[in-house]
C-alpha cells in the first residue's frame, strides 16, 4: 500500500508541473524520489530494471524537463558526469574529491557585505561546496 501511495504521490507531482504521465517518466521520477544523487547512466539503469528498456538520451531529456520545471535539481561534479536529485529545500552539497560522492549539508550561506556586490543584481542565491574525502574513502587510505 505503501509503494501506491508514493506512486501516487509522483503521478500528482508531474501533474501540478503540466507534464503528461508517462510509464518512463513516472521510474524515472521515482528513482529521483527514492534519495540521493545520480548520474544519468544510474538513473537509465535503475528506471530500465523496471522498464525493460529505456535509452539515456531519453532521460536525458526528461531530466531536462525535470529541471525546467523544477521537480528536479542538477549539482555538477569537476571532471565527473553530473548528478540529479528530487528539488527540496534549499541546501548545500559535500563532494568527495576522490570518488565523486555527493551528499547534502544543511548549512548556512555566508552574505557577502554591501560593497563587495555593489553594483550586482543576485537572482541565483549562493551555493557552498565542501570538498574532501567521504567516509568509503578515508577507511580506503587507512587500509585495514
Amino acid at each position: 500500500m505503501e509503494e501506491s501511495t508514493g506512486r501516487e504521490a509522483v503521478i500528482q507531482r508531474l501533474r501540478d508541473v503540466g507534464l503528461r504521465v508517462t510509464g518512463p517518466r513516472l521510474e524515472v521520477l521515482q528513482v529521483l524520489t527514492a534519495g540521493g544523487h545520480m548520474d544519468v547512466e544510474a538513473i537509465t539503469a535503475a528506471a530500465r530494471e523496471r522498464l525493460g528498456t529505456l535509452t539515456s538520451q531519453a532521460v536525458y531529456e526528461m531530466l531536462r524537463h525535470f529541471l525546467e520545471t523544477g521537480l528536479a535539481a542538477k549539482f555538477d561534479r569537476p571532471g565527473l558526469p553530473a548528478v540529479f536529485e528530487i528539488a527540496g529545500p534549499p541546501h548545500q552539497h559535500a563532494l568527495c574529491l576522490r570518488c565523486g560522492r555527493v551528499e547534502n549539508v544543511r548549512a548556512r550561506v555566508p552574505e557577502p557585505t554591501d560593497e563587495a556586490l555593489l553594483d550586482w543584481r543576485m537572482d541565483g542565491g549562493a551555493e557552498v561546496v565542501f570538498k574532501g574525502l567521504c567516509p568509503d574513502c578515508l577507511r580506503a587510505q587507512e587500509g585495514p
